[in-house]
């Protein structure tokens, strides 16, 4: 009998806790791109087979919502509204020059050392209180240069603490 790979051994965990019916697809897909940064073709064929759904609709729901990936990702997913009405109040401002200079890259890319994925999403819900951004799950309000400095320090201290950061 072959040895299951950990990442076999987890989605059985997953559809343990969560059921194995179709009902448990997006909370398995939740918990797995949280865990991973992003769905790959491995996890999504596992789940598939492990909750009778047929493939295509699995990665039908991975592509669908803007909070899964099917491409790798960094460690922390950094998320700025782009919605007309944040723009027509001036929530690109300094704030967002400072994010995007800090992290050397533009929208849709990661940084070199996996830590930083930028995107632009959707209204978050906070436009009384922008600049916001989402990391992961993680709020930030009314963001400055300094804050915005701040935060990013936090981050990767926290990656550092953890080992998992990894070489440019």
């Amino acid at each position: 009998m072959d040895a299951q790979s950990p990442l076999q051994c987890e989605i059985e965990q997953l559809v343990g806790l969560h059921g194995r019916d179709r009902t448990a697809l997006m909370p398995v897909l939740q918990e797995l791109n949280r865990s991973h940064s992003y769905l790959c073709e491995e996890a999504m064929v596992l789940v598939s087979k492990e909750l009778s759904v047929p493939r295509s609709e699995v990665y039908g729901v991975a592509t669908f919502y803007s909070f899964f990936s099917v491409e790798p990702r960094g460690r922390y997913v950094i998320r700025l509204c782009r919605t007309i009405s944040c723009a027509i109040a001036g929530k690109y401002h300094p704030a967002v020059a400072s994010l995007l200079g800090e992290l050397s890259i533009a929208f849709g890319e990661t940084t070199p050392d996996g830590l930083f994925t930028l995107e632009q999403t959707s209204c978050i819900g906070l436009c009384d209180q922008g600049p916001a951004m989402l990391v992961n799950d993680d709020v930030h309000v009314n963001l400055t240069e300094e804050s915005v400095r701040a935060i990013l320090k936090d981050y990767r201290r926290k990656a550092t603490a953890d080992g998992r950061v990894k070489s440019a």
